[in-house]
C-alpha cells in the first residue's frame, strides 16, 4: 500500500480504462499515455490500477492466469462471460478482460486496413467490464480515467448503475483526438441495445460514444490546453462544439508530456553519433547518415528539412504536395518518412524519383528511420491541419531541429515562433493554405542563411526545453483531487 503523500493526504485510488499501453500494445499515441501517465502519477505516490483488453497478440507473448471466478455479465438482452487475467508492471496491478470473442482477433481495432464492424459492441462490452472487473477484485476506486471513444460509455455506464457500489466514483474522459468518435449504428450493439437509458443517446439510429463520454463524465481533459480551446469551435471539434460548450466549465487541456528516456540526443542508441548542447557539433554526421541513407547528396551546409508521420490529409499534405516544385526551386534537401494514403505515397514517390538530389522519400515506418531524421534534419515539418497535442515537435525541439509547425492544437502550446529573436524555437504559421506553409518555409530557411550564430541560438534555445509527464502528471493530481 502506498503511504501518504507529502502532501498529507492518502492516495488517490485512479483506475485507468485505456485500449492499449505501450510496452504491452500500441497503435498510436494513446499508447503512449497509458504508458506515461500512470507510471507518472505512480511515482507522484497515487494509487494506479489499469484496466484493459486482453488481445491475441498479449495471450500470445504473456500468457497470463486468471485471478478471479469466471465472469458473468448480465444486459437487458444477453449475458457475457469473461475471465480476468493479471499482470503486475512496473509496481502497478494490470487487469486485464479476456473475452475471446471480441478480444481475441489479429488487430486491435481492424483487420489490417479495415475496421471491424463490432467495435461498438465490442468497446461498450468493454466498459461494462471494467465496472464489473472492479466489483470482482473488490475495488471502490475514488476515480475512474476513460481515454477516448474505446471507454466512452463507462461515463454512461456508470452513471446508470443501480447497485450502488460506484457511488463515490466519479469519472475523467480525456479526448485524444476528436476526429474519431466510435458512432455506430444501435443495432451493431446488442450489449446496449435494450438498456432502458439508451434512447436518449441516439440519433438517427446511432449512437456516438465520444458525445456520450462528454455527457456524462464528471470531467473531460483533453491533451493541450489550445485542443481544449479549438474543441469549443465549430471548426476545431468535429462536429462537437456545442456539446462541448455546455460542459465548458468541466473541460481542461493538459499538455502531454515527452518521453525523454527513449528521444534523448546524447543517449539515443539509434544515433550514428550522440549529441548535447556542450558537444552540437556531432549533429553534423547525423546529417551526413540520414543524407546517405536516403540517397542524398552529402552536404553539411545545405538545410535539411525532414518530416516523419502518417501521411494523412489531417498532417498537411494538402498544403505540401501543392508547393513542393516552387520549395526545391530553393537550395535544399527534404526526407518524408511514413505510409498512409495510397494517392500521397504515389505522389511523393514520384516527385522523389524526379529530384533524387533534393527529395527523398521512404515508404514505412522503423524507428530508427524516425530517430535519424530527427537528429539529422536542420528543420522538422508539421503542417497539420489539426494536432490535439502532437508529439515530434517536442522530439525536434530536444533535438536542436527546428519545428516548422501551424498553429494548431498542442504545435501552438510548444512552438515560439521566431518573430521573438529572444525566446523563438521555431517557426509558427496560421492559414491552411499552401501559400502560407511555403512562406512559412522560407522565413526559416532564411533564418538559416543569414545569421548562423542565432540560428545556433534558437536550436540550443529548443533542446533546453522540456515537456515533463511529472509536470503533466501534477495537473492530473490537481483535477483528481478537486473531484
Amino acid at each position: 500500500m502506498h503511504c501518504a503523500l507529502s502532501s498529507g493526504r492518502a492516495p488517490v485510488n485512479i483506475v485507468f480504462a485505456i485500449s492499449e499501453v505501450e510496452e504491452l500494445v500500441k497503435t498510436g499515441g494513446l499508447a503512449d499515455v497509458g504508458k506515461a501517465l500512470p507510471l507518472a502519477l505512480h511515482a507522484l505516490g497515487e494509487d494506479i490500477t489499469i484496466v484493459m483488453p486482453y488481445y491475441r497478440v498479449l495471450d500470445e507473448q504473456l500468457n497470463l492466469a486468471t485471478v478471479t471466478e469466471p465472469q458473468t455479465l448480465f444486459t437487458e438482452g444477453q449475458v457475457y462471460h469473461f475471465n480476468i487475467r493479471y499482470l503486475q508492471w512496473h509496481d502497478i496491478p494490470i487487469y486485464f478482460v479476456d473475452s475471446p470473442e471480441h478480444f481475441m482477433r489479429e488487430g486491435l481495432y481492424a483487420n489490417a486496413f479495415d475496421a471491424y464492424d463490432d467495435n461498438g459492441e465490442r468497446f461498450s462490452f468493454f466498459s461494462g467490464a471494467v465496472l464489473q472487473t472492479l466489483k470482482a477484485i473488490d475495488k471502490q476506486p475514488d476515480v475512474i480515467h476513460c481515454h477516448d471513444w474505446h471507454t466512452a460509455m463507462l461515463p454512461f455506464l456508470l452513471n446508470h448503475e443501480k447497485s450502488g457500489y460506484f457511488k463515490d466514483t466519479a469519472t475523467v474522459f480525456t479526448i485524444h483526438n476528436a476526429a474519431f468518435q466510435g458512432v455506430h449504428k444501435l443495432d451493431t450493439i446488442p450489449y446496449l441495445r435494450h438498456h432502458p437509458d439508451i434512447s436518449n443517446q441516439v440519433h438517427g439510429g446511432y449512437v456516438n460514444m465520444l458525445q456520450c463520454g462528454i455527457e456524462f463524465a464528471t470531467k473531460i481533459t483533453t491533451v493541450s490546453p489550445n485542443y481544449a480551446k479549438e474543441l469549443l469551435t465549430d471548426l476545431g471539434s468535429h462536429g462537437l462544439h456545442e456539446r462541448l460548450v455546455k460542459r465548458q466549465a468541466d473541460l481542461s487541456g493538459i499538455l502531454n508530456g515527452c518521453d525523454y528516456t527513449q528521444w534523448n540526443p546524447e543517449t539515443d542508441t539509434f544515433l550514428p553519433e550522440n549529441y548535447s548542447t556542450e558537444n552540437f557539433h556531432a549533429k553534423t554526421s547525423c546529417k551526413r547518415v540520414l543524407q546517405e541513407k536516403c540517397g542524398l547528396p552529402d552536404n553539411a551546409d545545405i538545410p535539411l528539412i525532414g518530416m516523419v508521420c502518417r501521411l494523412t490529409e489531417q498532417k498537411g499534405f494538402g498544403y505540401i504536395l501543392p508547393i513542393l516544385d516552387d520549395l526545391i526551386k530553393h537550395n535544399v534537401q527534404m526526407v518524408i518518412v511514413g505510409t498512409g494514403d495510397p494517392k500521397v505515397c504515389m505522389d511523393l514517390g514520384e516527385f522523389a524519383q524526379q529530384h533524387p538530389d533534393q527529395f527523398a522519400f521512404i515508404n514505412g515506418f522503423s524507428s530508427e528511420h524516425a530517430h535519424l531524421v530527427e537528429a539529422g534534419a536542420d528543420f522538422f515539418l508539421m503542417p497539420s491541419q489539426f494536432e490535439p497535442c502532437g508529439l515530434n515537435q517536442m522530439y525536434s525541439l530536444a533535438y536542436g531541429t527546428i519545428p516548422i509547425v501551424r498553429s494548431v492544437g498542442g504545435l501552438k502550446d510548444t512552438v515560439i515562433d521566431h518573430s521573438n529573436d529572444l525566446d523563438g524555437t521555431g517557426f509558427v504559421f496560421d492559414d491552411p493554405t499552401p501559400y502560407a506553409l511555403l512562406t512559412c518555409i522560407r522565413r526559416a530557411l532564411l533564418a538559416y542563411y543569414e545569421d548562423k550564430a542565432k540560428f545556433r541560438e534558437m536550436q540550443l534555445r529548443g533542446m533546453r526545453t522540456r515537456f515533463t509527464w511529472e509536470a503533466a502528471a501534477k495537473d492530473y493530481q490537481q483535477l483528481y483531487t478537486s473531484l
